[in-house]
């Protein structure tokens, strides 16, 4: 098992509060009002992919990889939510959504919408968007598994969550739709 992973104990509920960030347990308060089953994972900080990865196994799950995206103009914004394992390709997704020039948003932007810093990145972030200024977009091969696996706005937890109640439930009382779009990952 990773060394970032001291204790392998899953919880389904909200943690205590002492030594937590205030908006990840905004994210645990929010996901019980809204009735939304999540199992838990607490581990170090976790800022790459790979680092992941024990924590997908133990939790039974693909962690999104989650990417934070504007225009040139930095006008338009785009959370895009997709396999971890695929290559993300600017040109095929810009193609895709009618973007040209997309470039990963700056940190700047991540915390004014988001209240997320990088290695955090995830679609709870969204409950801090309250203008609106963030376009989701999820890879199709998101959407066909049961469960994804996302951070509750800071990078030492990671949550299980039915993929049907973050699109039926938490997308819903975000305000946000979201766009399907096809990923292949390929040159």
């Amino acid at each position: 098992m990773n060394e970032r992973i001291h204790d392998a104990t899953l919880y389904e509920d909200i943690p205590s509060p002492e030594g937590r960030e205030e908006k990840e347990m905004a994210v645990y308060r929010l996901l019980k009002e809204l009735q939304i089953p999540y199992e838990r994972l607490d581990h170090e900080p976790m800022e790459t992919m790979e680092a992941c990865q024990d924590v997908d196994k133990l939790l039974h799950i693909h962690m999104c990889k989650n990417l934070f995206l504007c225009n040139s103009q930095k006008t338009v914004f785009y959370l895009l939510m997709m396999p971890g394992e695929k290559k993300f390709k600017t040109k095929e997704l810009s193609k895709q959504i009618g973007s040209a020039r997309l470039s990963f948003a700056s940190e700047e932007y991540m915390v004014k919408f988001l209240n997320i810093h990088p290695g955090a990145v995830s679609i709870m972030g969204l409950m801090n968007d309250t203008d609106k200024r963030v376009n989701l977009l999820i890879d199709e091969d998101v959407l066909k598994e049961e469960y994804l696996g996302c951070h509750p706005c800071v990078n030492t937890a990671s949550l299980q969550l039915k993929t049907r109640d973050v699109l039926e439930k938490f997308l819903p009382y975000t305000g946000h739709g979201y766009r399907t779009v096809h990923l292949t990952g390929e040159d």
